[in-house]
């Protein structure tokens, strides 16, 4: 019998006037806490207190690498192993390689590109259906960058593949001279004075920093939909949804307005907006990168990373972004950065795939069959194909949602004053973050002890997880 019992569930479909009275009635404290129970109960998420579990909870979950890892000094090759076609057309979607060849052969420069990026943002969020990926640009210190990486590029000394080339980061990581909004429209206020540790590190790196990326508000939700800056909307289709949060980020990358940028995820904010919007994530592994100078809203499950246009951009990225950072203690449990030869890898014999077929097969028919493609593509590279079980999935789901919203609501306890300013599906959420006792959080972390054993385990059996990114295609 199969381990799989992951659900499909069905909880309220509202909007408009009955979305904010269902929002309102949540944060009312009798009619509130039966509509909690009730959600609560419709989720599943009572299995957290009915299933036994005998393991201590995990408060973070820190993976002490056993291997050690080497730096090579070299910079890993930049062919671009994938190039989705852009659909809007301002800039046509280029790799960082593109950039980096343009530069050196003197096709053109980075204060061309910045000239050209500033009119692509104006032009992006013109008629009645705007981008709305790019909020906040400010084109005399884009300019700026620009300059000093074309005088680098003239004297021969770029400082890396990355120099001058364009780089969005999200609305919830610190970057000079914007402030931070997170999405909201209350916070913010003032500009931040020191860029975050991942947009320091791109900084020196001789990243053109374009601006910020548009998201959903808080992180709080899988999707582009912002009522306070405009929804970011997907370039393939402007009806469509980008995915989320990190909306704006792959919506400017799929755009061509950069070859990539940073996102943030907690639970798919990354990975969900690169597939919807036919683009590379990665999440990376917890402490990887440095969250200092990000917004705290989720401390046990968030996790910085890169969205592009290839992968060989994203691995990049990473490299660049990755590393031990004093001011983040959780970065400093893993060994330097490291990815030799990796783009030579074209081999792949030896290499061991897990699929748990239930799982994989839990998803919209053609997104399944398009997985399978690729499947067939690795293993006519010489990779294996192992059949896999991974228990308790649905009991995952639940522990997850538990903490991310735990959090969340953690977070903006010192904001109860600016509560009602929010979205009402933030407001929604946050309201059932609060109802969560401090023994429901605690049993979620139980659950967590447990998930890290299994895939540990599944994990000695293989080297790769496979499965869909996502389940829908873009709403």
């Amino acid at each position: 019998m199969s381990a799989y019992n992951l659900q499909s569930i069905t909880l309220p479909r509202l909007q408009g006037r009955s979305l904010k009275l269902f929002a309102a009635a949540l944060e009312t404290p009798l009619v509130g806490q039966a509509l909690c129970a009730r959600l609560v109960r419709d989720g599943g998420i009572n299995q957290l207190h009915t299933t036994i579990l005998t393991e201590p909870p995990t408060g973070h979950p820190l993976v002490v690498a056993t291997i050690d890892g080497v730096t090579n000094g070299r910079q890993p090759d930049l062919t671009a192993a994938f190039q989705p076609p852009h659909a809007t057309g301002q800039i046509p979607l280029h790799t960082m390689q593109d950039y980096a060849a343009a530069y050196c052969s003197g096709q053109i420069t980075p204060e061309e590109v910045a000239s050209k990026a500033i009119t692509a943002f104006a032009e992006s969020d013109r008629g009645d259906k705007p981008l709305r990926a790019i909020i906040a640009s400010d084109a005399d210190d884009l300019l700026a960058q620009a300059r000093a990486a074309s005088r680098r590029f003239q004297a021969g000394q770029p400082l890396s593949p990355l120099d001058g080339v364009p780089v969005a980061i999200k609305d919830e990581v610190d970057q000079v001279p914007y402030p931070t909004t997170v999405g909201t429209r209350f916070l913010g206020r003032t500009p931040a004075v020191e860029d975050a540790t991942v947009v320091a590190r791109l900084r020196a790196a001789g990243a053109l920093l374009i601006g910020k990326a548009n998201m959903n508000e808080i992180g709080i939700n899988p999707s582009g939909f912002n009522q306070h800056h405009g929804t970011a909307r997907n370039p393939y289709d402007l009806a469509r949804d980008t995915g989320g949060s990190s909306g704006g980020s792959a919506a400017a990358v799929a755009a061509g307005l950069c070859p990539v940028a940073v996102g943030a995820d907690g639970g798919g904010s990354i990975r969900v907006p690169a597939a919807l919007c036919g683009l590379v994530g990665l999440k990376p592994t917890y402490g990887r990168i440095s969250e200092h100078g990000a917004a705290p809203l989720c401390w046990s499950v968030a996790h910085l990373g890169p969205i592009g246009a290839s992968v060989a951009d994203v691995a990049l990225a990473y490299g660049l972004m990755a590393g031990p950072d004093p001011r983040d203690p959780m970065s400093l449990h893993q060994p330097p950065v490291s990815l030799p030869d990796w783009a030579e890898a074209k081999d792949l014999r030896g290499l061991r795939l897990g699929i748990f077929a239930d799982w994989f097969q839990h998803a919209d028919a053609e997104i399944v069959a398009i997985c399978e493609q690729l499947v067939t593509s690795l293993t006519a590279a010489g990779a294996e194909v192992r059949e896999i079980e991974i228990p308790d999935l649905e009991l995952m789901r639940v522990a997850h949602a538990v903490t991310i919203l735990s959090e969340m609501a953690a977070s903006m306890s010192n904001l109860q004053a600016s509560w009602p300013d929010f979205a009402p599906p933030t407001r929604i959420n946050l309201a059932l973050g609060r109802y969560f006792p401090s023994g429901t959080y605690v049993q979620a972390q139980r659950v967590r002890t447990r998930a890290m054993t299994s895939f540990r385990e599944v994990l000695a059996q293989v080297d790769v997880i496979v499965t869909p990114a996502t389940a829908v295609t873009a709403p």
